[in-house]
């Protein structure tokens, strides 16, 4: 599971809340057993804030429930550190929780094959005995065939590696569109009814929904 922790386009003093955020953040996940990494980040404009983080999270079904109740918006009352006279005290930030697509795994005992000929220019037989294969992944519905080698045996193969090669290349398509719906969310952020509150530079937690 991913965590976005995003500024949108806020000041300075919603990048330092981010990095605040994701400091206790990651220490509340390790007191409750969750590994969490840091996983990506955008560097804010003041060394050591953050425009955004993204936290992935290896976590047992637990905590699942828990966890998706984090998508909203985060307030950090505070007198901005970086402008005294700023009246301004409301900061906000916005999470967002992301599902992982799930990996398609490849076995050669999902796969069935059928006999089919192999046939040469022209619609000659090229072979009077059946050595194509054509190859089903039963998961996924994915096919392939296979005819360009003499043997029956060698067309396997060709056709495992055929839907291998499919697989992994759907697993990349995933993987790319999970990272672009991510990333369109840096700039998103809804203000008002926050799912946390926090306090002052110590980063106090005032008000929960989530915990």
């Amino acid at each position: 599971m991913w965590i976005q922790i995003s500024s949108g386009k806020g000041p300075d003093e919603c990048e330092l809340a981010v990095s605040l955020f994701v400091k206790t953040y990651q220490e509340e996940c390790c007191k409750k057993g969750i590994k969490v990494n840091l996983t990506d980040l955008v560097p804010g404009n003041i060394s050591n804030n953050l425009k955004s983080a993204l936290l992935s999270l290896d976590l047992e079904s637990q905590w699942d429930k828990e966890i998706e109740l984090m998508s909203g918006s985060i307030l950090w009352i505070c007198k901005s550190p970086y402008r005294p006279n700023h009246k301004r005290k409301n900061w906000f930030i916005n999470i967002e929780v992301f599902s992982l697509s799930e990996k398609l795994s490849f076995s050669d005992k999902d796969v069935h094959f059928e006999s089919m000929r192999s046939s040469g220019p022209g619609g000659q037989n090229v072979n009077k005995v059946e050595t194509g294969v054509r190859a089903f992944h039963i998961p996924t519905g994915l096919t392939v065939t296979a005819i360009e080698e003499r043997s029956q045996y060698m067309n396997k193969k060709l056709a495992l590696a055929r839907l291998s090669s499919l697989i992994k290349a759907k697993n990349q398509e995933s993987f790319l569109n999970d990272k672009k719906t991510l990333w369109m969310q840096h700039n998103t952020l809804e203000r008002g009814n926050a799912i946390r509150i926090y306090e002052g530079m110590e980063f106090k937690l005032k008000k929960s929904h989530t915990c």
